[in-house]
């Protein structure tokens, strides 16, 4: 009877867990990454929560991602053709973190163009509809870690379509005004070129 409820109960957690929305918030396993980026988000005391977000998005729907080389990768990362997996990872991470400085300052609830943008990376709800994300409201994309696994879910279509991050304001510059404003395209490159690993 105990194991028919151990069971029972079991199955219960595992229904609740896969019936959210915002599946990165729940699935965001506690092993530590291989490679830690450095990010300016260290500040937020959620910064662990959505660095190890991000890398479980870049090894299911973002894999792409580091799977690739755009053609201007040495503007952001010199290293990065001859980085391992994880490092390459790190970098996607780092790239997040800079954007989102730029986008919303590491606030998960913020809200700019008179409410049309959410979250850290600012998106719109039909943005997030028309790329599939999970997090599809405006109260959805203020969460940190489905804000971020959204963010990576676009950039997996984008960077690959136009094998770029920002030449020619295509790949993530497509959707990211930051990459438009030179100063703050040049901090991001700084930031992202300040990992260990960029260093050729």
């Amino acid at each position: 009877m105990a194991r028919i409820g151990l069971f029972g109960a079991a199955a219960i957690v595992l229904f609740v867990f896969s019936c959210g929305r915002d599946a990165p918030e729940v699935t965001v396993p506690e092993k530590a990454a291989a490679v830690r980026p450095q990010v300016g988000w260290d500040v937020s005391p959620n910064a662990e929560r959505w660095t190890r977000a991000a890398l479980v998005a870049l090894d299911t729907h973002g894999a792409a991602l580091p799977d690739m080389v755009p053609a201007d990768i040495d503007a952001y990362c010199p290293g990065y053709q001859t980085a391992t997996r994880d490092e390459r990872k790190a970098f996607w991470v780092a790239l997040l973190s800079a954007l989102s400085r730029h986008e919303s300052t590491w606030r998960p609830d913020v809200s700019g163009g008179d409410g049309r943008w959410h979250g850290l990376l600012q998106i719109s709800p039909g943005t997030a509809r028309g790329y599939g994300c999970q997090a599809q409201t405006s109260s959805e994309l203020k969460v940190g870690a489905a804000n971020l696994a959204c963010g990576l879910r676009i950039m997996a279509v984008t960077v690959p379509r136009d094998g770029v991050i920002s030449a020619g304001m295509r790949g993530v510059a497509a959707d990211w005004g930051p990459f438009h404003q030179s100063r703050k395209r040049e901090d991001i490159k700084a930031r992202t070129r300040a990992q260990p690993f960029c260093t050729e």
